[in-house]
């Protein structure tokens, strides 16, 4: 009796569907059998969150690594710039303010005119967004993880329930401005 209640319980947790403020579940990212990353989005509020949980060994890279680094080699010749992390917004959501995001690693060798900032085991990114319909939201995440020795290309997708309101749980002063 006890099993069937407990598999009952978790059977209609499973189907029930997601709250404004609930994480979406996670997707994973994989280079072979290899976990990466795993990527969640929710709506905290007006604000849309977007988290990044990176497996030991292994970072992605900031919104605006680009701009910075080219800040950095004012015109000069680089090895090459590490792919950023984009996030596109579309279905029920647009984006209506900037960027924000956990303040970044520097991970530069200036030595080698090579400039870069990561994220390590976990990061938000986080815009103010207004619903539009009923529809779900559509998260696209397009970055990169990778590891001293190999990388794996992120291109995901993440469906955001967009009904109810959800408290604001947003610590913008934790992050700062995509350049």
């Amino acid at each position: 009796m006890i099993r069937l209640l407990y598999s009952t319980v978790l059977a209609l947790a499973a189907a029930a569907p997601l709250r404004a403020g609930d994480w979406t579940p996670g997707v994973e990212v994989r280079l072979d059998s290899t976990l990466c990353a795993t990527y969640r989005a929710r709506l905290s509020g007006e604000y849309l969150v977007v988290e990044v949980a990176l497996q030991p060994g292994w970072h992605t890279f900031a919104m605006d690594n680009k701009k910075r680094a080219e800040e950095k080699l004012a015109g000069k010749r680089s090895l090459g710039i590490e792919k950023p992390t984009e996030i596109g917004v579309s279905g029920g959501l647009q984006v209506a303010g900037p960027w924000y995001q956990t303040p970044p690693k520097d991970a530069s060798r200036p030595e080698l005119n090579w400039f870069t900032w990561t994220f390590e085991r976990q990061a938000q990114f986080v815009a103010k967004v207004r619903r539009a319909g009923g529809a779900p939201g559509k998260i696209g995440v397009r970055a990169q993880a990778c590891t001293e020795s190999s990388c794996k290309n992120v291109d995901i997708q993440i469906t955001l329930p967009t009904r109810g309101v959800g408290r604001t749980e947003v610590d913008l002063a934790a992050l700062v401005p995509v350049r």
